[in-house]
């Protein structure tokens, strides 16, 4: 691993006498320790690690009891929690060690008694400074996924607001920047239901997402979108805003998840449409399927058979349900830390401004890019690992764990 290059003015000492890998300054190293901590520190705090440990210490004083193997079962789950507890301690703590070895070696080099060993002591405490630094970033990035349901497939639905065709044209722009991005992952993307707007646009779209980790990266979407631009429909030019909702909700894997009853179901069929509202299918292949007892709808019609309409419109209703019971428990984590989350149409997280100057901004993370067309190109790893790091901590993913 190369080591940082010092940031000085005076010729920097060189290795064996070669002109390649100078070696850092101390003064250097420090500020990059320091540095660190502090991200170090915020994360720590954040993950609440201390109340972390005295989970690991409550579990060791249950294992240590005399009648703890009497329920097998019971004794397995709580071992496998220690052991989880425990690796995630150490990890942490593991890092602030190789800190305090960096700073000890900067110490030894401060005392050397020649300058190649204090040199040599530098270099080594820079090194684990690196390496300290790239696992920290690893395990960060590793716990923006840490939701329960972050390694499934996804189903992400997106609806134009009020305002007609200037609502509906900036959703058909949501879609195709939705698209784009997840070709950019290589995730796999099947439209299961689209609806046109009457002049331009669509009023609605619902697309399967499959890819690893769909969910995980897809929940940081959900909420309200914002567009500011000069209308591209108004002859006067004037400047309009437009909004849209987007939904993402996670794939049902197993029945216990959901529970549907034959009973709570209303299932209509109909004739396809297109564009303007015209019917495409001669038979009555769209499927409508409403859940009573919380009135979801939920249409399918791009399946030229009714039954696959059915069975996608089914897989559609499932995930509704699911991410239903997420909203529910995300609310009351939030009331019991004081928060107020909105729901649907009130949660406004992002805002993309094209005139009269250029800028996205994330209005939860605060990330924002003067640079509104690539984002609308599909570049959005930033945008969404900016919101996802934001996350860490509060409250594991936003949702609860699967179901058994």
């Amino acid at each position: 691993m190369r080591v940082p290059r010092a940031s000085t003015s005076s010729a920097p000492r060189l290795r064996n006498g070669t002109t390649e890998d100078p070696l850092p300054a101390a003064d250097e190293v420090h500020d990059q320790i320091r540095a660190l901590r502090r991200r170090l520190s915020d994360v720590l705090e954040r993950l609440d690690l201390t109340a972390l440990e005295q989970e690991v210490a409550r579990l060791e004083g249950l294992s240590a009891a005399p009648d703890f193997w009497d329920d097998a079962a019971r004794a397995r789950g709580l071992m496998q929690r220690l052991t989880d507890a425990s690796r995630r301690v150490s990890t942490w703590r593991g890092l602030e060690s190789q800190l305090d070895d960096a700073e000890a070696l900067l110490e030894l080099a401060a005392e050397a008694d020649d300058a190649e060993t204090g040199a040599e002591a530098v270099a080594e405490a820079a090194a684990e400074v690196a390496a300290a630094r790239a696992q920290f970033e690893a395990l960060e990035f590793e716990l923006s996924f840490a939701g329960p349901y972050d390694d499934r497939d996804a189903i992400l639905a997106i609806h134009a607001g009020a305002g007609g065709t200037e609502s509906q044209d900036w959703a058909e722009m949501l879609q195709r920047m939705y698209l784009r991005w997840f070709e950019r992952k290589g995730f796999d993307a099947t439209l299961v239901d689209l609806t046109h707007g009457e002049e331009a646009g669509i009023k609605s779209a619902t697309i399967e997402v499959r890819g690893g980790l769909a969910y995980g990266w897809l929940r940081s979407e959900r909420g309200v979108h914002r567009l500011v631009r000069i209308s591209p429909f108004d002859l006067t030019h004037s400047r309009h805003t437009s909004f849209a909702l987007v939904e993402v909700m996670p794939e049902v894997v197993g029945e216990a998840e959901v529970e549907i009853k034959g009973d709570d179901l209303r299932i209509d069929t109909f004739r396809a449409s297109g564009h303007g509202g015209q019917n495409v299918q001669k038979n009555d292949t769209a499927v409508r399927i409403t859940h009573i007892p919380t009135g979801i709808v939920v249409v399918c019609q791009n399946e030229r058979s009714q039954g696959r309409n059915r069975d996608s419109a089914m897989k559609v209703l499932e995930a509704r349900l699911l991410e239903r019971e997420v909203e529910r428990q995300e609310a009351e984590r939030a009331r019991l830390k004081g928060e107020h989350v909105e729901a649907g149409w009130g949660n406004q997280i992002r805002s993309y401004v094209l005139q009269p100057y250029k800028m996205v901004k994330d209005l939860r993370s605060g990330y924002e890019t003067s640079d509104p067309d690539s984002i609308l190109d599909g570049e959005l790893d930033d945008l969404i690992s900016a919101y996802l790091k934001s996350r860490i901590g509060a409250g594991n993913g936003d949702g609860p764990g699967p179901a058994g």
